[in-house]
């Protein structure tokens, strides 16, 4: 289904480069004890490097069993995976994973929480200790780095969830619902600033969503999943022009892309009603 209005000059120009992720014809079933569970069947997606990917979809979709495929934390039943034109043989250092828990040590600093990963890694001390403070600046938290995660706000422990996730200079940030647990208000101010350190890092990025306005304002292309057994509705390519912000939202052309979305999860529902 083409979207009206759809202007071709807006849309990032085609690329030769080797996709971060290719992925062809991959399915996933689940063995319980109840029987077989077939969680994706069919999919094909290619994420180029330097772009920012959301998958949507109903919840049980296998929106965050796709991103654990990508993450090499699970091997997909059937199809091929690669990353950067080689077959995904595990976890890698250049793959980072945010997952809607927070999972702050208590007893550390929150600059001792960030640093952490480059520590297990054996990145270089003083190199690390840079980035780090350099990304809670960024994020808002330099003044709190000495503080213990049992006295920062759920926002600001995701924000240095983040922070950690980035602290090894990913090539790769895999986000699993990030901001779900937290409130209406916290989640935009959140994916707001989320947006501004991707336009200045560039990671490749894909997020998990339930939420369609956060996909549309934050990416460059949303793919949209079906109920389970999951597989690729539509891939929609974002043409709203960067840098966004909170006026994003307001533009005609981000509500036609919302109402299209909606209704590619919402339609299969009421058939199946």
């Amino acid at each position: 289904m083409n979207l009206p209005y759809l202007d071709p000059s807006l849309l990032a120009p085609p690329t030769t480069q080797t996709p971060i992720f290719h992925v062809s014809r991959v399915s996933k079933t689940y063995e319980t004890a109840s029987g077989t569970t077939l969680a994706l069947t069919g999919i094909d997606l290619d994420i180029p490097p330097g772009s920012f990917v959301s998958i949507v979809g109903a919840s049980g979709c296998g929106k965050s069993t796709l991103l654990k495929i990508l993450a090499g934390l699970e091997d997909a039943t059937e199809g091929v995976v690669l990353r950067e034109g080689r077959e995904l043989d595990g976890p890698s250092r250049d793959v980072s994973i945010g997952f809607q828990e927070h999972v702050l040590f208590p007893w550390l600093t929150i600059e001792q929480n960030v640093m952490l990963p480059t520590e297990i890694y054996g990145m270089p001390a003083e190199a690390s200790r840079q980035r780090v403070q350099e990304l809670l600046r960024m994020s808002g938290l330099a003044d709190f780095a000495r503080r213990k995660p049992a006295e920062l706000s759920g926002g600001m422990k995701m924000r240095a969830a983040l922070c950690r996730a980035l602290s090894t200079d990913p090539r790769v940030l895999l986000l699993d619902e990030p901001f779900g647990a937290l409130d209406a208000l916290t989640r935009e101010e959140l994916s707001l600033e989320l947006l501004r350190m991707w336009e200045k890092a560039r990671k490749t990025a894909l997020l998990i969503t339930h939420d369609i306005d956060e996909a549309v304002l934050l990416s460059d292309t949303v793919v949209v999943m079906s109920p389970r057994p999951g597989r690729i509705v539509e891939i929609i390519p974002i043409d709203l022009p960067r840098p966004r912000n909170e006026e994003t939202a307001a533009l005609p052309r981000f509500t036609q892309l919302t109402q299209h979305i909606r209704k590619l999860i919402f339609s299969p529902r009421k058939e199946a009603a």
